[in-house]
């Protein structure tokens, strides 16, 4: 097993790498480590986001049925929700929820070019 204090990492299978690494680099500040043709490692923090496209041994290895975007998503804390979702709805991005309160916090989906889901998250203010 690896070390606690190495990268975690998260796979997103992709139709277009390039198109994939945009949208978390131009959208999100992702930072390019390594990339191919077939994929792409960026990181934010301690996430380490593995972006494979079909050509990848990544999503070659995925059994088919489980091939598909599905309700998992990587989740982004911001200090201002309403204004992340305005910057990036003037940026031109469509968002997959309408704007959630909970006790939590507040939170919101959009999705990534290959449909991979992203929550936004803002945390509720703690009493103090």
């Amino acid at each position: 097993m690896t070390a606690p204090e190495q990268y975690a990492s998260v796979r997103y299978l992709v139709d277009d790498v390039d198109a994939a690494v945009d949208f978390y680099t131009n959208h999100f500040g992702f930072t390019v480590s390594m990339r191919s043709p077939a994929f792409a490692d960026v990181r934010r923090g301690p996430l380490r986001l593995l972006l494979s496209g079909p050509a990848s041994s990544g999503a070659r290895a995925t059994p088919a049925d489980y091939a598909t975007a599905g309700g998992n998503r990587i989740h982004l804390i911001v200090d201002d929700l309403q204004t992340e979702v305005g910057r990036l709805h003037s940026a031109g991005l469509q968002f997959r929820s309408d704007l959630v309160e909970g006790p939590g916090g507040r939170q919101i989906l959009l999705a990534d070019p290959a449909g991979n889901l992203v929550e936004l998250f803002q945390p509720a203010e703690q009493p103090g």
